[in-house]
């Protein structure tokens, strides 16, 4: 008896099927699930307007990039977009529709008409920090807020390092803290990075940490939790997205424009203070854990923008 052949998958649907294979190629938990919905928006579009999302014409993806400028994405975001259908190919062993000269064409046509200036977020320096501080109460969420604050500062931590912290990765030594981070964005093989965060004579991080912790009781678990309105505080951590209401809470208490920050100012805002004091470069990198000097030059350009101004003298 002769078996008759398996009739194939749609295209469509081993491209479903396979969407979860680019998992391998994003660089955090946090690039898989835009990746995931960048391309589910693809495939939502693809749809409407009846083209084949895996494998996907150079044609409709070009058109799609189109789509996504004239409905007010930013360039950036279209970046996005575009490398969440190219991952999605590569996985799936299909030829890349993304290389094609039709889709680059509309990617410089598309920079060149919305350019490329990304909208930065005002960073948390030591003086912004020290008013936000001033407003915050003494009370249980302003003991953990506290500690969120100056230690995110202190260590220019990302966000989603700040709330993957466990009181596992706090090694205590007799100048401060060393900060264990297990897995960050340039460390996806999760080989582990050390960031030392001295006691300090000014902010005192590790005493707002020792604080939260001995106000909460927590020994062990997650360092940053949710407290609900009755004061209790949660098992589980705080989102990233937390780490960015918490920053514009204080920095509005404060009397400042909340909407100019966000959570990755604090990181921000300890590099801008470091160079702005003079600090070497390489030493704030071992804070920081940037792999290239360029990346915190305009840091740096905006930190001495006035220094030696060449207008100084007639201005």
């Amino acid at each position: 008896m002769n078996l008759l052949p398996v009739p194939a998958a749609p295209a469509e649907v081993v491209s479903l099927d396979r969407a979860k294979a680019y998992a391998a190629e994003a660089r955090s938990d946090r690039t898989r699930k835009a990746y995931a919905s960048a391309f589910g928006m693809f495939v939502t579009w693809c749809r409407s307007v009846g083209a084949s999302p895996v494998p996907a014409e150079p044609t409709a993806v070009a058109a799609y990039v189109a789509h996504l400028a004239d409905t007010g994405r930013k360039p950036a975001t279209i970046n996005l977009h575009i490398a969440a259908i190219a991952a999605v190919h590569r996985a799936g062993g299909f030829d890349v529709p993304t290389a094609s000269e039709a889709v680059k064409a509309t990617q410089r046509g598309v920079r060149r008409t919305l350019g490329t200036r990304q909208t930065r977020k005002a960073p948390v320096t030591a003086e912004t920090l020290k008013k936000a501080l001033r407003k915050i109460p003494d009370d249980l969420s302003g003991a953990r807020d506290r500690a969120l604050l100056l230690l995110g500062f202190a260590a220019a931590l990302r966000r989603s390092e700040l709330v993957a912290l466990d009181v596992a990765d706090l090694e205590r030594v007799p100048d401060g803290i060393i900060v264990h981070v297990r897995r960050s964005k340039t460390d996806q093989d999760g080989q582990g990075q050390e960031i030392a965060v001295p006691r300090g004579g000014k902010l005192k991080p590790c005493d707002a940490l020792d604080a939260w912790l001995a106000a909460a009781k927590i020994t062990a678990g997650p360092v940053f939790r949710p407290i609900n309105k009755g004061g209790r505080v949660g098992a589980d951590r705080l989102t990233d997205r937390s780490v960015a209401d918490i920053v514009k809470r204080h920095v509005g208490a404060a009397g400042l424009d909340a909407s100019l920050f966000s959570g990755h100012s604090l990181r921000a805002g300890f590099v801008t203070s470091a160079l702005a004091a003079g600090a070497d470069v390489l030493k704030v990198m071992h804070v920081t854990r940037h792999t290239a000097v360029t990346t915190l030059q305009k840091y740096d350009r905006r930190a001495r923008a006035f220094d030696d101004h060449a207008g100084r003298k007639f201005l």
